[in-house]
């Protein structure tokens, strides 16, 4: 990384940081250019260091800053702030003096602190380090008023950790990011599920929908299909709702998915078999080359199969963001051509590899 500038104003934002998985910086950095085309800049970014930084020419405010360039369409990013400030020289001794002074020089208010590290493994032997530091933290900024938990609207503070003695001090607002630190969810493996694909749905469902979407659309008794299910990983996370579910595959469904009840269990090609009346969701977790699941999750909407739709399209090796956007532009051909307004979400998920999770709906 090249040395940062300071800037002018202590509330001026010196560019974007992004954090992904290690060995997709390159995917990350190319959409977050995208993003920011408008504006002069310059990326930052070493392989396999689990992050990127788009740095910008001239600082600027960051309510400008957010106005002018939406994150929300990145898929790479599982968490991403405005960098503020980034000390390079934190004492071994004492690294909490140093960071109380620089945040409480910015003259914000924020509603939650975010410690983070690269998820790397040098990001992880930081981990104990950060269950002790967090604590002290947010002690001296609630007693200097800097750190009101009560006040949700207010940003967010995030200090990520690059080694032992440099931070980088940032803020997003909750609506921008993950709630979770790193963009990694805390999600416990259920005993009944028999494979740990059903974490993945898990995550899909808390990342690419909002709490109100869950409440109305995973409500006991309405039906799904589960396209390629085998061994019932993504079935068992919609029955432990209480969704009805007709899982495809012709592999076998482990017992303990059809002993809940509301498993029916059709030995069928899942890109091919289609349902005799419409359901409320279609989940499909095939191995198959993305242009090929894209158009066909596009058309269970389009013909009105399905209301929505979670999917993976499974990754080349290179050239992943423009598989993507080739698959974005697939799935925009089939429901134009319906007449159909939509709603197309895409993330590179913690429980990802090399692959996308998508949400597709109505709109």
């Amino acid at each position: 990384m090249q040395s940062i500038p300071t800037a002018p104003r202590a509330h001026d934002a010196l560019g974007l940081l992004v954090q992904c998985r290690p060995g997709f910086e390159a995917d990350a950095g190319q959409e977050l250019q995208a993003c920011a085309a408008r504006l002069a800049v310059r990326l930052q970014a070493q392989a396999q260091s689990g992050f990127v930084f788009l740095a910008l020419d001239t600082p600027q405010a960051h309510d400008e800053l957010r106005r002018r360039v939406d994150t929300s369409r990145l898929v790479f990013a599982r968490q991403s702030f405005q960098v503020l400030a980034v000390i390079d020289d934190l004492p071994d001794r004492d690294r909490l003096t140093p960071l109380v002074e620089r945040i409480e020089a910015f003259n914000e208010r924020f509603s939650a602190i975010l410690l983070e590290t690269p998820d790397t493994n040098a990001g992880k032997e930081q981990s104990g380090f950060l269950r002790r530091f967090g604590p002290l933290l947010e002690e001296a900024l609630a007693k200097s008023g800097k750190l009101r938990v009560d006040s949700p609207h207010l940003p967010r503070l995030h200090v990520f950790f690059v080694g032992a003695r440099q931070a980088w001090l940032g803020v997003s607002l909750a609506s921008e990011g993950s709630a979770w630190p790193m963009g990694i969810p805390r999600l416990r493996m259920p005993k009944e599920a028999p494979s740990r694909s059903t974490l993945k749905l898990a995550e899909a469902i808390g990342t690419l929908l909002s709490a109100d979407e869950q409440k109305t659309s995973l409500r006991p008794g309405l039906t799904a299909v589960d396209l390629g299910a085998a061994p019932g990983g993504w079935s068992w996370q919609l029955v432990s709702r209480g969704l009805r579910v007709t899982a495809i595959d012709n592999g076998p469904i482990a017992s303990s998915v059809l002993a809940t009840g509301l498993i029916e269990h059709l030995r069928a090609d899942g890109l091919t078999w289609r349902p005799k009346k419409p359901v409320e969701w279609m989940v499909c977790d095939m191995v198959e080359q993305p242009s090929k699941i894209a158009p066909i999750m596009a058309d269970w909407l389009a013909t009105g199969r399905c209301r929505r739709s979670i999917f993976n399209l499974k990754l080349p090796m290179k050239k992943r963001h423009d598989e993507i956007e080739r698959c974005r532009g697939l799935i925009d051909q089939r429901l134009r051509a319906a007449g159909l307004k939509y709603i197309l979400r895409i993330k590179h998920l913690y429980h990802d590899r090399e692959e996308v999770t998508c949400y597709l709906t109505r709109r």
